[in-house]
């Protein structure tokens, strides 16, 4: 049986495991199962995680799963929270994708599933971890393009899972960049192309996470000027915390998927099709 926390999403299937929940006027999320689940042997919850409080909720919800007598309960974040935050950069700061992954290991679940994680520091720290790649997402996307477009890895982070989604497109050729971030202002700055002439060629920029969107944003600037044709950008997650006017001005389309929020004047691809492929 699956629990779709968030109502509105509904990548696994239907909600068929029915429930209340609310937020008390002290802020604690609250949750309560109205399904039998007495001889139901799994359970499996998703969730769209953009707060602490959805977080809460999800911890909730696996608590109350299991005191309605399920043994086995499966989790699936399409997008894993902090994951961003997988090194420690200066002292004082948190780990913080360690902190949500203890959270996950201490409810001792069947499995966690991970759409496209930021790298391979959150699967390694969740027990029982299982991730689905960002390829079928961007073989539709592809597809939606309707034309040959190089792939563009906008930097080193990107680049190891960037080829590997070219060879499961049958070798599209990669186009490698790179950015600097300047520590005293935290800027982004130093964009550059590894290629000297892209012949008009069209480029799709391939990312997991787009946030403000200042990566890619400088990114095209750059392979403009190194003669790109039309420019498409695909990312797993959209955030998109500065809306995307901007990123429009730079992009002839824009591609996500819903595993974050439902995203407006973007191409969002939803999860649900992804996994049925």
């Amino acid at each position: 049986m699956i629990l779709n926390l968030d109502t509105s999403f509904k990548p696994l299937g239907e909600n068929q495991v029915l429930f209340d929940s609310f937020i008390f006027s002290g802020g604690e999320p609250h949750i309560k199962i109205k399904s039998d689940l007495k001889n139901t042997e799994e359970v499996t919850i998703t969730v769209r995680v953009t707060s602490f409080n959805d977080f809460g909720m999800l911890l909730c919800a696996i608590d109350a799963v299991k005191r309605s007598g399920v043994k086995n309960v499966h989790v699936f974040l399409p997008y894993f929270p902090g994951a961003r935050q997988d090194r420690v950069m200066v002292a004082g700061e948190p780990l913080t994708v360690k902190v949500y992954a203890n959270l996950l290991n201490n409810q001792e679940l069947s499995s966690v599933t991970v759409f496209d994680p930021h790298s391979e520091v959150t699967p390694a720290l969740l027990n029982n971890c299982k991730t689905i790649t960002n390829y079928t997402f961007i073989e539709k996307v592809l597809q939606n393009i309707g034309k040959k477009a190089l792939l563009i890895s906008p930097d080193g982070g990107a680049l190891k899972k960037i080829y590997k989604v070219s060879e499961y497109l049958g070798g599209i050729n990669v186009i490698e960049c790179s950015k600097k971030r300047n520590v005293t202002n935290g800027k982004l700055e130093g964009f550059k192309v590894y290629e000297e002439d892209l012949g008009g060629e069209d480029c799709l920029i391939v990312d997991d996470i787009c946030d403000g969107g200042g990566t890619f944003m400088g990114l095209a600037v750059e392979l403009k000027k190194k003669n790109a044709g039309d420019l498409y950008l695909a990312v797993s997650h959209g955030i998109f915390n500065k809306g995307i006017a901007a990123l429009n001005e730079h992009f002839k389309k824009i591609y996500t998927t819903d595993s974050f929020r439902d995203v407006d004047g973007v191409m969002q691809i939803k999860l649900e099709e992804v996994l049925k492929s």
